[in-house]
């Protein structure tokens, strides 16, 4: 009966110490997830401010974003640094006083949620649209997939009609 009692008593204290080392272990994986996603929402942050704030393009480079980075637009999938670079710089040379301010970034797992406003003069050409002179205010979100560090996949979100509204391209 004491045998048995015994091999009870480590069976028991077994379990305990496996499920303590299982929950350890899925804490320690959380914690480089998490480490990572702060990482990732860090950079993510600091580089978009730096290239508002720098009017810079040229810091769209493969240490921040993936050299396959994809950009996700209404008219089609825009791939690699350079289409990145082309297409940013349309809201500088579209608008001489160009701000972005992030409001709030969320993440989980790969994922970013970057919640932003966008502000300025259209005082030059964007897109093929001529300047129209007319103060831009304009909110919008941004959904992104991070891979190992870098920018893989973005999608920007806003209200088009309220963007062509306040271009006066269309009556309100």
């Amino acid at each position: 009966m004491q045998k048995i009692v015994r091999l009870l008593l480590v069976a028991i204290t077994a379990s305990f110490i496996s499920c303590s080392q299982q929950k350890n272990e899925i804490c320690n994986d959380l914690e480089i997830t998490k480490s990572h996603l702060d990482r990732d929402v860090k950079m993510y942050t600091s580089i978009w401010k730096d290239i508002f704030e720098k009017r810079d393009v040229s810091l769209i480079t493969t240490d921040k974003f993936d050299s396959e980075a994809t950009l996700i637009t209404s008219t089609g999938n825009l791939i690699g640094i350079e289409a990145f670079q082309s297409y940013y710089n349309n809201y500088f040379t579209g608008f001489s006083d160009a701000k972005i301010t992030i409001l709030d970034v969320y993440g989980q797992g790969n994922l970013i949620t970057k919640h932003w406003r966008f502000t300025g003069t259209h005082d030059g050409e964007m897109f093929g649209i001529p300047a129209t002179n007319k103060k831009m205010d304009l909110y919008g979100v941004s959904l992104v997939t991070m891979k190992n560090g870098k920018v893989l996949k973005e999608k920007n979100y806003f209200d088009n009609y309220s963007f062509l509204s306040q271009l006066g391209l269309i009556q309100p």
